[in-house]
């Protein structure tokens, strides 16, 4: 009986140590973890206190994108905290980087020995929303390109101007740009020798658009493009690089260059310009609010219903410009287009998706060119990001996965993409050299993204790609070949003689490629004046658009660089014509 006293007694004294380990509180502290981005791995810091709250939140490491991933981080590190929860949304524009982040502060939380659901979630209640009433001469719908240099421009005239953007973070599709803008005429041209004329350059946009383009608005755009990169200039940004895009018979397409004469992505370089440009002419800006309704009155447009987390706003407005972008990033309004697209990536942002449309048609608005959709060539499968145009006019190849080149590489992006659509695999290479990479801060941002692979010759290369070396090898020194003696034998493109790279310089660095939706060329249809066109053909008074949201500009196909040069000389139009209808 003693003993089995003893051994009961032993029994519940190791269960009462066993208790009291269960017991043993968190003592807090700060813990590391990290997850795959969109362009690098993202680490961070989380602590914790004692309590299981999260007390902050540190970026140790990241190399995201400067404009979109880079500024979606601490807007997500507010969002957690506040939340004291991984249960909050991605910043709408920046998915995989949200997402990664998200992840890595999960796996942080588990280092701790803790689970997601121990942190102490918020407990501040959520109150109704206020109801609130603003006030401006001008209401600009959408922080992109188009709608911030609306935005400056009306502003310069001495208009008060508000500005709204459904996601946390200024750009849209034009911090996405990675080309740069045509224009003709300039001074950066006339610089560096090169002969251009606005009537070449309408030529150009009208064959590219398959003469289906407005000529009034291709007129109006290729006469003003001059002035537009004299308006850049004046607020700080310089495009003074001059390429060639596809399409174009000269070199027209302007391009920012950093301190030592590297090339740069000419949207990144623009947006953080233009939105300081706006701040500074004292431009008020609500992000994070989305534009529901246009409000009419007595048949004129009067100011917008719009929606944040914690707001419904009544903007009253004088005037209102549309500048939402397009559609490409709503799949389905795009495949209820044009069904042989379903299936395809987008280069577009998440936020692209058609609402300034549907806004416009909801007040009588007419649309054109609405089944008129572009595809990109040269597009990363994986994640839908875009490698610039520019880079073929600058001397990069395109090769089947046999390593064979089989296309004139500066056609327009309808045919090049139908020729690497007709290729095995429906997908390409796109090879650069060193001394491309050496001067092109956009190339070495490929390469550090992962995008691009690398050999330090021609056989590496071709060993890095799965393909013949041999073939690749001849291709290569074909073409340098031919870049020499200023003649393309094999597909007749007719710049040989003036391209910059030849392709000579070890080591080399190929992207897999493949077509993805880009650009809708439809949209609401204005006048030279950006004056949105009702459905009857008339004017709808206070309603102006400018940008992706506008059709008629590209008619069938877009040139690359005019979609810069559509946002820049359409935005100033419309900011000025809009204060000059105040001014009535």
């Amino acid at each position: 009986m003693k003993k089995i006293t003893r051994i009961l007694l032993t029994a519940l004294l190791a269960m009462g140590m066993m208790t009291g380990c269960a017991k043993s509180e968190f003592k807090g502290g700060t813990f590391s973890g990290d997850a795959k981005g969109f362009s690098s791995t993202i680490k961070v810091e989380v602590t914790i206190t004692s309590d299981k709250a999260i007390e902050a939140i540190t970026i140790v490491d990241s190399a995201e994108s400067a404009d979109i991933g880079e500024v979606a981080l601490p807007i997500m590190i507010e969002k957690v905290i506040s939340n004291q929860s991984v249960d909050v949304d991605a910043v709408t524009t920046a998915t995989i980087t949200s997402d990664a982040f998200l992840l890595a502060v999960t796996n942080a939380i588990e280092a701790a020995g803790l689970k997601v659901t121990d942190i102490k979630a918020s407990t501040a209640g959520t109150s109704d929303k206020k109801e609130e009433t603003l006030e401006a001469d001008v209401v600009v719908i959408g922080a992109g390109g188009a709608g911030m240099t609306a935005a400056i421009t009306a502003a310069q005239a001495g208009k008060t101007v508000i500005i709204i953007e459904k996601a946390p973070i200024v750009g849209g599709n034009t911090s996405r740009a990675t080309g740069g803008m045509n224009a003709a005429e300039t001074k950066y041209q006339k610089e560096a020798g090169i002969e251009d004329s606005v009537e070449l350059f309408i030529e150009d946009t009208m064959k590219g658009g398959y003469e289906k383009n407005n000529p009034v608005l291709v007129k109006t755009m290729a006469e003003n493009s001059s002035d537009a990169i004299d308006f850049l200039d004046s607020i700080g940004a310089h495009l003074s690089d001059v390429g060639k895009a596809g399409g174009a018979s000269v070199n027209r397409s302007h391009r920012p260059v950093d301190e030592s004469g590297k090339i740069l992505s000419v949207g990144s370089y623009l947006v953080p310009i233009f939105e300081q440009a706006a701040k500074d002419q004292n431009v008020t800006f609500y992000t994070e609010t989305e534009a529901t309704e246009i409000i009419m009155q007595d048949g004129k447009a009067v100011g917008v219903k719009a929606t944040s987390a914690d707001a419904n706003y009544t903007i009253n407005a004088k005037a209102v410009i549309l500048a939402t972008g397009g559609f490409g990033g709503n799949l389905a309004m795009v495949e209820s287009y044009k069904p042989e697209l379903a299936g395809y990536v987008t280069t577009n942002a998440s936020t692209i998706t058609g609402d300034g449309i549907k806004m416009a048609e909801a007040v009588g608005a007419n649309l054109v060119d609405m089944q008129e959709i572009q595809i990109h060539p040269t597009v990363v499968q994986s994640n839908g990001a875009l490698i610039t145009e520019s880079l073929r006019g600058d001397g990069a190849i395109l090769v089947n996965n046999k390593g064979e080149r089989f296309t004139n590489e500066v056609l327009t992006r309808d045919v090049v993409s139908a020729n690497i659509i007709a290729e095995e695999g429906n997908s390409a290479w796109l090879i650069v050299d060193q001394k491309m990479f050496d001067d092109s801060n956009v190339i070495q941002g490929y390469v550090n993204k992962g995008y691009m692979i690398e050999g330090a010759t021609i056989a590496d290369l071709a060993k890095a790609m799965e393909i013949d070396e041999a073939t690749l090898t001849a291709t290569i020194d074909n073409w340098v070949a031919m870049v020499k003696a200023g003649t393309d034998k094999d597909f007749g493109r007719d710049d040989l003689a003036t391209v910059k790279y030849d392709l000579s310089t070890a080591p080399y660095y190929a992207v897999k490629i493949a077509p993805g939706v880009h650009h809708t060329m439809g949209g609401v249809e204005i006048n030279e004046k950006t004056e949105v066109i009702n459905a009857d053909g008339n004017v709808i008074p206070g309603l102006f658009a400018a940008g992706e949201v506008t059709g008629g500009v590209h008619g069938g196909n877009r040139l690359g660089g005019n979609a810069v040069a559509d946002i820049i000389v359409f935005g100033r139009i419309a900011g000025q014509t809009a204060a000059d209808y105040i001014a009535e």
